[in-house]
């Protein structure tokens, strides 16, 4: 919890015969789960204090609030180099996981000459159930224990005060806009060197607002400030505004990089826009070719109009001529 998945409220589209369970409690022992899921849309809230999150369903959860409030957060922010670290550590006990099924299926045969071919069958279909079920929920778990040992190397939305929530918000979506920007996922800009800056860049604007928000508690203004404390507060507040002045310059940087970015992409929509424009032109050549024709069709058309103008004429004169005499 922290780093695969942040607190909050989630929805999936499908969960028809799903499960989820969260590991709430010290240490994931208190587990709370929801089996089978019915079919349809569903939500669960994950808490700030759970310590893991284990689920299976046709299609994929997708954060939509702050659990319980109904408003976004920032997300967590992990140290860059935590998941290069926890996963060669998951992939250590992957061995012994995978010899779980075999150890239940040898016990199947070790006590079927006493218990009988049902205790076989049943223990064969035990192994089954583990085989499928265990590698990914024992990963997981040992990936959530080693991760709780490094609390250190993440942020949470809860340890930032509401002026640092505020600052982090403002560089994950400015992040994110490069990201997720068609000249970044189009190779124009420097994607690799984005990869590696721009997640270094959110742990370390994250990590220094969360020591800001701790220190901005320590130093609040106590109702009966005696003039000695205010005077030794009022050195430190300083130099914690002059910190805050320090990273909102730099969250201020990476917002002038994303408005950069989304400039660009703008500049290269028209540009794809012209070009589009530029291989339909001959479309608009045959239109006006066809006007062109339709220019020399006019005097025929003056010319058969004329020629019904002399229909008519003799037309109203028969009919004058055949109405009865008064």
């Amino acid at each position: 919890m922290g780093i695969d998945i942040a607190p909050g409220r989630y929805r999936c589209e499908d969960g028809r015969g799903g499960w989820w369970v969260r590991f709430t409690g010290p240490g994931g022992d208190e587990p709370v789960g929801s089996w089978p899921l019915p079919a349809g849309p569903a939500e669960i809230d994950i808490s700030p204090g759970d310590f893991a999150f284990e689920t299976h369903v046709r299609t994929s959860w997708r954060r939509v609030a702050d659990a319980g409030t109904g408003r976004t957060e920032p997300r967590p922010v992990p140290d860059p180099t935590l998941r290069a670290e926890l996963d060669p550590l998951v992939r250590r006990r992957r061995p012994l996981v995978a010899v779980a099924p075999f150890t239940v299926l040898g016990a199947g045969f070790a006590g079927m000459p006493v218990l009988g071919a049902m205790w076989l069958l049943g223990m064969t279909m035990l192994a089954a159930l583990v085989a499928i079920g265990s590698p990914t929920f024992f990963l997981d778990l040992h990936r959530a224990h080693e991760l709780d040992k490094r609390r250190d190397r993440f942020v949470m939305p809860d340890e930032l005060d509401e002026e640092a929530r505020s600052l982090l918000t403002r560089t994950q979506a400015a992040v994110d806009a490069v990201r997720e920007s068609q000249v970044n996922r189009e190779g124009m800009l420097e994607r690799a060197e984005n990869a590696l800056v721009l997640p270094r860049e959110e742990w370390e604007v994250a990590r220094t607002l969360a020591r800001q928000s701790r220190l901005r508690a320590e130093v609040a203004e106590p109702e009966d400030e005696l003039p000695e404390v205010a005077a030794a507060l009022r050195g430190l507040r300083e130099k914690l505004e002059l910190s805050v002045a320090a990273v909102t310059r730099r969250v201020e940087a990476l917002e002038r990089y994303a408005e950069r970015v989304r400039a660009a992409d703008e500049v290269l929509r028209a540009q794809r826009r012209v070009a589009d424009l530029a291989e339909r032109a001959h479309e608009y050549d045959a239109l006006l070719a066809e006007t062109v024709r339709d220019d020399m069709a006019l005097p025929e058309i003056e010319r058969l109009t004329g020629r019904s103008e002399d229909v008519l004429r003799v037309l109203r004169e028969r009919l004058k001529e055949s109405a009865p005499d008064e």
